[in-house]
């Protein structure tokens, strides 16, 4: 649900400028965040591999894809995921969310299984599925169609204890990406029901001037946000290293004045190819170490 601080934020004008207001009405948040690593750009290491180099680059948590593709196949969690978390835990470093397939309940993605698994193993948070607009229907249409999915996904998830969050992508297909949508959606369910893996790309991609907005939409949602950066190449959103791309400091300002408290994930999506490629392991770790050199600068 939105706070009243928020509607009121809302209300007023649409320029980014007004949107500052209600968020700078909070008080500020004077600590440093917990950090996590998004370790897509590893995916391809042996586990242990994998946990000692997210280790020494300096993260205590991470992000996992357990998802086709990911280190953890869903049909394989039951196996496989309590590796992947003790093969961290030597190191020092816990698995605090984990990027799925899931956006409903279904044998198919094996909704159950995934969540009760990495439940049970201490892992407090996943990552849902985005949803998808179908072209030529009523969005309205398709978000009532959606309502019943999400109700029992959060129903399974307060049950299982394990916090769902939405993503906010760019891009006309995604629901959320201009995060009204979604967040009509989340205001029937708490916080800690429901949350939001906020996105800076995406929110300045779809947002451009306005992408205040959009985290005031989402701020009593959020559980986690999204740090990594692009550059427009004509009308294509390019991902770039953190400290060459449109995603600045700014939005730290604009968090930590809000009073969020909450983990910042930092993800490294713009490297090619597979992290086995030759000479790719030292590539990303490079690239890593640079960008979180610029995260906790910005934080500082």
């Amino acid at each position: 649900m939105l706070s009243r601080r928020s509607l009121l934020g809302l209300s007023g004008s649409l320029m980014a400028g007004a949107m500052l207001r209600p968020l700078l009405a909070a008080t500020p948040s004077p600590q440093a965040p917990a950090f996590s690593l998004f370790t897509k750009h590893l995916v391809g290491l042996p586990y242990d591999q994998l946990a000692e180099t997210v280790a020494e680059l300096g993260f205590k948590g991470v992000e996992a894809p357990v998802r086709k593709g990911g280190h953890v196949e869903p049909a394989r969690v039951e196996e496989d995921l309590p590796k992947l978390v003790e093969a961290f835990k030597k190191c020092g470093v816990a698995i605090t969310l984990m990027t799925t397939d899931i956006n409903t309940v279904n044998a198919a993605d094996r909704t159950e299984k995934v969540l009760r698994t990495g439940a049970a193993l201490g892992i407090p948070s996943y990552r849902m599925k985005w949803y998808a607009y179908a072209a030529g229907k009523s969005p309205w249409a398709q978000l009532d169609e959606i309502k019943p999915q999400l109700r029992d996904l959060v129903a399974l998830s307060r049950e299982v204890r394990i916090l769902p969050g939405y993503q906010n992508h760019s891009g006309a297909k995604y629901v959320g990406a201009g995060v009204w949508d979604m967040a009509l959606l989340m205001k029937d369910y708490r916080p800690d029901e429901l949350s939001w893996n906020f996105d800076f790309f995406h929110a300045m991609v779809e947002g451009g001037l306005s992408w205040p907005n959009e985290l005031a939409l989402a701020r009593d949602h959020v559980s986690m946000v999204y740090y990594k950066s692009f550059q427009w190449e004509g009308r294509v959103p390019v991902g770039c290293p953190l400290s060459e791309g449109s995603v600045g400091k700014d939005s730290v300002a604009l968090l930590r004045k809000s009073g969020y408290a909450g983990p910042v994930c930092l993800h490294v999506e713009y490297l090619k190819g597979k992290v086995t490629d030759p000479g790719a392991l030292q590539a990303a770790v490079a690239a890593t170490r640079k960008d979180f050199a610029t995260l906790r600068q910005w934080w500082a």
